[in-house]
């Protein structure tokens, strides 16, 4: 049982080491003069937007490149939960 609680403990610790690593990234995307940046822990830090576009063209663009900048940080996080052993590492 105790070993079990140190597991949760350790896997706890390291998703707080993941997300402050994570924290200092920062993800660009743009199509069409719309551009978003978020952080690792996948929060908005800002956009902007092309005000010659239709609203509906806004709108498609800011959903297209918020979804790839999400990828982005999902795959940043994947790769460091990699390179940091993964779960299997905790779980033995």
């Amino acid at each position: 049982m105790f070993n079990k609680l140190k597991q949760i403990k350790d896997l706890r610790d390291q998703a707080k080491v993941m997300q402050t690593a994570l924290a200092g990234e920062v993800f660009t995307e743009e199509k069409n003069g719309v551009k978003i940046v978020i952080n690792g822990n996948m929060e908005v830090m800002s956009f902007s937007l092309n005000e010659t576009l239709s609203k509906s063209s806004q709108e498609d663009a800011l959903k297209n490149i918020t979804n790839e900048a999400i990828k982005k940080a999902q795959r940043m996080m994947a790769k460091k939960l990699q390179d940091m052993g993964g779960l299997d590492g905790l779980m033995k």
